[in-house]
């Protein structure tokens, strides 16, 4: 068979990692993998993180500023100066937020913008993720609540189990908007794992303090291993439908202003931002009706009313696995980033006619001057889907729903307790003296 027409027409390696390497440098390329504070507080390694963080955090400080962030963490933590489970997995994790939050209180006393740290305990992002999503409401409001009820075996058995159930509903329905009602996106892709990450600790947690059998874990995994071998099939795909580029035209090719297609309406000009790969560009650049992502901007959920929702039992019921086909329909808002210092006018029109420009998803564009022949733009698409997919830490993330045996019941065994004063300003003087814990 003789291969003939647009089959040949074929982008070189080189064309497509230039257009990869814009995407990389404009930080437009997505990331999903899942938090390192997360992967680090939920493992077995959490009692020596938190203990290093705490002497960290003491050795920054004036001697008198140690005084007062002890004294502040004794008061949350209720009088108390040791926390019982300090230093395993959500409790962990939680004492590390508190650490954060007191230690900028402390710094700032005294300073002119002293009403600042309240504004700041109140995190816009926990974990990668929006804390006004649902998910993310859920978990930030857990996590505060922790500290003052570690100690209280019985009450933080019952609240580890209401959280346990807000969190397992509220991923279910996340799952579902996804999958069945064409929801899916980067953002929503980031608040399911950090939130089915949080929540196996949750029910490990519950297995620690004896109000679920263990059998109920080992379901969980198995459930969110499957489900997110679903999802990122499913995000594969998305990315497919989504990515377009269009290359720069050549000399005495047309010039345009922009380049358009399909689901591409509008250009603007922004400041460009330096951000982590998982950084959000304005909502407020295109109208409400344009975002995929405008369900994840809901109200913190209602707990009264998700509780009297019907509990499950553990059970492989916990999480449901239904994966459709999504839209081909996506409203895609165009930034321009090469012609940033144009927004005052510069006399760059010329210049500016001849850039092409490259849409992964919506509010994640990036205009360029890579040229190559229209033909090859279908499969630099495609060629970029499989760099991008790549580019994650795919393997890290199935690996956190996939635990040895060994390993898995090493975390239940975990029983650290944490220490405010003797054994962590032991711990401070030897990091003083020598840098290592």
């Amino acid at each position: 068979m003789i291969l003939m027409g647009r089959t040949l027409c074929l982008p070189s390696q080189t064309t497509v990692q230039e257009l990869f390497s814009v995407a990389r440098d404009a930080s437009i390329v997505p990331d999903i993998s899942l938090d390192p504070v997360l992967t680090t507080f939920l493992s077995l390694d959490s009692s020596a993180a938190l203990q290093h963080q705490y002497a960290f955090l003491q050795r920054s400080m004036s001697s008198e500023q140690r005084g007062a962030f002890r004294l502040h963490l004794t008061g949350e933590l209720g009088g108390s100066s040791r926390v019982t489970c300090g230093g395993v997995g959500v409790v962990a994790l939680a004492l590390s937020m508190l650490f954060d939050q007191v230690a900028q209180q402390v710094r700032a006393q005294g300073s002119a913008d002293g009403d600042m740290p309240a504004q700041r305990s109140q995190a816009k992002r926990i974990f990668g993720i929006s804390s006004s999503s649902r998910i993310g409401w859920i978990i930030h409001r857990y996590l505060r609540l922790i500290p003052g009820i570690a100690n209280n075996q019985e009450m933080m058995a019952e609240t580890t189990e209401l959280y346990d159930n807000l969190l397992k509903l509220e991923l279910i329905d996340h799952y579902e908007r996804m999958t069945t009602k064409k929801r899916m996106s980067t953002v929503s892709m980031q608040q399911w794992l950090a939130g089915a990450a949080v929540h196996l600790h949750i029910r490990i947690h519950q297995a620690r303090l004896k109000s679920v059998p263990v059998g109920s874990i080992e379901s969980l995994l198995l459930s969110y291993k499957s489900g997110f071998s679903h999802l990122v099939r499913g995000y594969t795909a998305y990315l497919h439908r989504h990515i377009q580029e269009t290359g720069a035209p050549g000399p005495g090719e047309p010039r345009t202003r922009t380049a358009t297609g399909p689901g591409q309406n509008n250009t603007f000009r922004i400041t460009n931002q330096t951000c982590s790969s998982n950084c959000l560009f304005n909502a407020s650049l295109v109208s409400p009706s344009n975002s995929t992502d405008k369900f994840n901007d809901t109200a913190a959920p209602n707990s009264t009313a998700d509780i009297r929702r019907s509990k499950t039992n553990g059970s492989s019921e916990d999480f449901g696995l239904n994966v459709s086909k999504e839209s081909n329909k996506s409203t895609v808002g165009v930034i321009n980033r090469e012609s940033l210092s144009d927004s005052a006018g510069s006399g760059r029109d010329e210049e500016d006619g001849l850039l092409g420009l490259l849409v992964i998803e919506p509010l994640r564009n990036v205009s360029h001057k890579v040229q190559h022949h229209p033909c090859e733009s279908p499969a630099i698409q495609q060629a970029l889907v499989t760099r991008i997919i790549n580019a994650q830490d795919l393997e890290r993330n199935r690996n956190f729903f996939t635990y040895p045996e060994k390993a898995f019941y090493s975390l239940l065994r975990q029983r650290d307790d944490f220490a405010l004063l003797r054994r962590n300003s032991a711990a401070l003087m030897r990091y003083n003296r020598t840098g290592t814990l």
